[in-house]
């Protein structure tokens, strides 16, 4: 966990915040992945690759940022309330201690190169 001083500072400002060039990297495509997908393209991933994240790395950055997203416009269209503080920091270690994992099927497809 990165510790509440340099996430505040990575919400402030990623480009500046004291994390490695390869996080900043993957939270740069996260980023144009959020706000302008239409634009993303091949060279928004080899920049990330040559930053030195891995291709696992990539891939799993881009499924978190889906999961997101997703969940992220269905709550905002059925009107959900946000969570105070304590919520969003309960919510931060289950991931930690369960992760982002795909249920099986959906791994097995999004590892098809035929899609």
């Amino acid at each position: 966990m990165l510790g509440t001083e340099i996430t505040e500072a990575v919400f402030a400002d990623p480009d500046t915040a004291p994390i490695s060039p390869k996080l900043k990297a993957a939270l740069g495509l996260v980023r144009k992945l959020t706000l302008a997908p239409e634009e993303v393209g091949a060279d928004d991933l080899r920049a990330t690759l040559d930053a030195g994240v891995s291709e696992d790395g990539a891939i799993d950055a881009i499924y978190v940022c889906f999961a997101f997203n997703l969940i992220d416009r269905v709550s905002d269209a059925l009107g959900f309330d946000l969570m105070d503080q304590e919520g969003y920091r309960r919510g931060a270690q289950v991931l930690l201690k369960f992760g982002y994992k795909l249920p099986a099927p959906l791994r097995l497809l999004a590892r098809n190169p035929a899609w």
